[in-house]
């Protein structure tokens, strides 16, 4: 397969991709953790728990590069498409050197790109696209590796549907290289999101299958060790730095602590959030059975014979992806926080790679029922079918479009960009908000971003526990009589205290669930 060719395929497939997230794209600046991210990016500061350096580093490098293309808040946005559009591209090449069929690449990267949840994530801020791009790229690098060190397990090495790698006529000098290049893809991937954990047991097991005198190789071992710890100390170095000597606009706790950078990178804060790992079983089991037909549709029973089919034709990565996919469905099924569907990213695109290798077998199975035929038309029949099975294996996909795109489409989401425009433009000069969250996440990029109503103090929940201004009352009675306060809460038990010890001006409901101007407290 010429290299060229290939490139073409997954530059298709990435346009296809980044296509499909464009059209359905979040316009601007949305509320919670997406807010927060699309303000740390620009301003290069400190998110919440894990940190997310490399995702903040990269961001502020896209911040900057894709300045032309619209407000911080959309360039964003616009990362998470382009890390979608970077993970389908990857999934052809991926796929090819698992099949040595460009057609269940092409299928499988377009299916990947069409996935609910892969698409939805793609249309805003968001660690995870981000997570899923290093997934893939992570498993390139391996495949690639193992080709080097195993050899090619496609046909044989004459097989004219791939090449080397890279076109060296003598792998085994540089088969190295991209096991090294893994290590520091892995060390991005660990400062992106924690979820990257979960893939060092299954990393560690297919090197080790792949190359068991690996231990023997001490320079290769300490290569690893080395680019992945510096990798890892670098992109968490932005921790401390924002948020100490060169201090960002934006920075979330301390990680300029010790304490503080500890409880940041080990997401302390999110401790209590795994419960009961062994419990309810049967239970998760039937909600990842619902999850997985909810993102493949019909094409959900075959993901376990495609990977027993993985297996048995490629059975070290099956072994990688295996226990990776077992591990991160595991600890999902038992993590309560927020939206967990993200966290099957990384199994949905393992996934899509067992299906192609089940296609492939398809094809190699079809090729054999053609009869004795000289090899030259035997190849072109096979590569005939090969089209015809990925065409089978993508329409299921894309007769979803217009459903999934309803489901997904975020063009016209300006909700959060309305209300804080809103709440900027009501609250007098010099007043305090006592927020919440999701809404202090689209004030502080107003703020800090946009430049937008300097005089405002923005204090959050996550303020108070850092400056120790003591409780919700305590931070008001600190304000009232010298500036005017504000607040916006959630917790119902709060909105019932607020009415009980202040005079409330409501400015946009019925209680303190909305922007609310506190007056005094009461009888005073």
């Amino acid at each position: 397969m010429v290299r060229t060719q290939r490139l073409a395929a997954s530059l298709a497939v990435g346009v296809i991709a980044l296509g499909a997230a464009w059209l359905t794209l979040l316009p601007g600046v949305a509320f919670w953790d997406t807010g927060e991210l699309q303000a740390v990016g620009p301003l290069m500061g400190t998110a919440h728990p894990t940190g997310f350096p490399t995702y903040v580093l990269l961001g502020w490098i896209a911040s900057v590069v894709l300045q032309p293309l619209g407000e911080p808040a959309f360039r964003m946005n616009l990362l998470s498409a382009i890390s979608l559009a970077v993970a389908a591209a990857i999934t052809v090449d991926l796929v090819l050197r698992l099949t040595g069929w460009l057609a269940l690449g092409i299928a499988a990267g377009i299916g990947l790109a069409l996935t609910p949840t892969a698409w939805a994530m793609a249309t805003h801020a968001e660690t995870h696209t981000l997570h899923l791009a290093l997934v893939a790229i992570l498993l390139w690098l391996l495949v690639a590796w193992d080709e080097r060190v195993r050899g090619p397990t496609t046909r044989g090495v004459d097989d004219p549907r791939v090449d080397p790698v890279d076109g060296d006529d003598n792998p085994a000098d540089r088969g190295d290289r991209f096991l090294i290049a893994a290590a520091a893809v892995f060390g991005l991937a660990l400062g992106n999101h924690s979820l990257t954990i979960l893939l060092a047991i299954p990393v560690g097991l297919y090197v080790l299958v792949v190359d068991p005198g690996i231990w023997r190789r001490g320079r290769l071992v300490v290569s690893c060790v080395g680019v992945l710890a510096l990798t890892v100390v670098l992109v968490y170095l932005e921790l401390p730095l924002r948020a100490g000597p060169f201090r960002a606009p934006l920075v979330y706790g301390t990680p300029d602590t010790w304490e503080g950078f500890k409880y940041i990178v080990l997401a302390e804060q999110f401790r209590d959030s795994v419960t009961d790992p062994f419990g309810e079983l049967p239970r998760k089991f039937a909600d990842l059975v619902t999850r997985t037909t909810t993102q493949f549709g019909i094409l959900a029973p075959l993901i376990p014979i495609g990977f027993i089919v993985t297996a048995v034709r490629r059975p070290r990565y099956a072994l990688l992806t295996g226990t990776a996919a077992a591990i991160t469905c595991f600890f999902a099924a038992s993590y309560v926080n927020a939206d967990i569907s993200r966290y099957y990213l990384g199994p949905e695109l393992m996934a899509w790679t067992w299906l192609a290798i089940l296609a492939a077998a398809g094809v190699d199975l079809l090729a054999v029922q053609a009869g004795d035929l000289d090899p030259a038309t035997a190849r072109v029949r096979a590569g005939m079918i090969s089209v015809i099975v990925a065409v089978a294996l993508v329409v299921p996909s894309l007769l979803e479009i217009p459903a999934r795109h309803a489901a997904v489409d975020a063009s016209r989401q300006v909700d959060a960009a309305n209300w804080t425009a809103h709440a900027l433009d009501v609250m007098e000069p010099d007043a305090a908000i006592v927020s919440w969250w999701s809404y202090s996440t689209p004030l502080w990029y107003a703020q800090r971003v946009e430049g937008e109503r300097p005089d405002i103090e923005i204090i959050d929940d996550r303020t108070r526990l850092d400056e120790n201004l003591g409780g919700l009352t305590d931070v008001i009675d600190a304000n009232l009589g010298k500036r005017p306060v504000y607040v916006i809460r959630t917790d119902p038990n709060e909105v019932r205290q607020l009415a009980g010890l202040y005079d409330l001006e409501y400015i946009d409901g019925g209680d303190a669930r909305t922007l609310t101007r506190v007056i005094g407290r009461k009888g005073s």
